[in-house]
């Protein structure tokens, strides 16, 4: 058994197929058929089963899998620390999509400035998509606001944020300087698309509230909805560090969870056996930089 043989199973799991696990890899079909067999022969059993067309994994293929991916992941941490001895590294950085329109286009420069050899690789997407590529060791590490529901990675939540209601100049809300939870009634929204950590936390408290909205927007572009608040008459609830602007030009009035409902943490998430280099850590420091968060002085309470 080699990490050869583990990467092709590994892909085979997540592809779901000999042909797709062998594309993936730039590998013939018939080369990782015969990988899948010495290892299935090597610990004495099947690790998939086929049902219609796509793979399974057997019991056993689901006891191996976890710990392929942790073998993996730390075969290429070695590589990468004894190949990169003098030269220049590469952060391969996952923010959502909160994250990085806010923070992580601050963020890189100054850590490039400490760093000048360290390259950042930036990749932004939701919550539920970052996990997944921390999981499959596709990136070191992740910023990220939603829910992590893995127990494979590590959670340090660090800068403070909240959401707030977005309430454009034309909307009857906007000169209101209190609103009652059940104001949102049956109100139009434009909302975050699903895996956001941003949507799933609005959705929670709605439904703690037993309110119902009506969703007119859904986009993974909180620029997109910012234009349907301005625009369309619609709210929306996000982060209050992604509206400084119109808020600073009283386009757009914001209010503020009075019971802090809506409180929250971006937090930093990395596999629990990963090699933490001193790039990671120097990440780390640079985060709590940002940490504490202020509310403007002209801000609406929701109660």
């Amino acid at each position: 058994m080699t990490i050869r043989h583990l990467t092709i199973f590994v892909a085979v799991a997540d592809q779901g197929s000999m042909s797709a696990a062998a594309a993936s890899l730039y590998l013939s079909q018939p080369t990782v058929s015969q990988a899948i067999r010495e290892l299935e022969k090597h610990y004495n059993g099947l690790l998939f089963e086929r049902l219609g067309k796509k793979l399974y994994l057997t019991e056993r293929g689901r006891l191996l899998l976890p710990q392929a991916r942790s073998l993996i992941q730390q075969f290429r941490q070695i590589e990468e620390l004894m190949l990169n001895q003098g030269q220049s590294q590469i952060l391969k950085l996952g923010s959502t999509i909160t994250v990085g329109t806010c923070l992580t286009p601050f963020l890189i420069p100054k850590l490039q400035k400490d760093l000048p050899d360290v390259h950042v690789h930036s990749y932004v997407s939701n919550t539920k998509d970052i996990e997944q590529k921390l999981l499959r060791a596709e990136l070191d590490v992740g910023i990220v606001e939603g829910e992590i529901l893995s127990p494979d990675l590590t959670v340090l939540p660090i800068i403070d944020d909240c959401l707030v209601l977005a309430v454009g100049k034309y909307h009857p809300l906007y000169h209101r300087n209190y609103i009652q939870i059940r104001d949102l009634a049956g109100e139009g929204f434009a909302m975050r698309e699903q895996g956001s950590g941003t949507r799933q936390l609005f959705e929670d408290y709605i439904a703690k509230h037993q309110i119902s909205v009506r969703t007119v927007w859904e986009a993974n572009s909180p620029r997109t909805l910012l234009n349907a608040v301005l625009y369309d008459q619609v709210l929306s609830v996000m982060s209050l560090r992604l509206m400084t602007h119109e808020i600073r030009h009283n386009t757009i009035r914001v209010f503020y969870n009075k019971n802090g409902e809506w409180n929250r943490k971006f937090k930093l998430v990395y596999h629990k056996n990963k090699f933490l280099t001193p790039v990671i850590h120097d990440l780390e420091k640079l985060l709590h930089t940002y940490k504490n968060i202020k509310l403007p002085p002209n801000i609406g309470i929701l109660e």
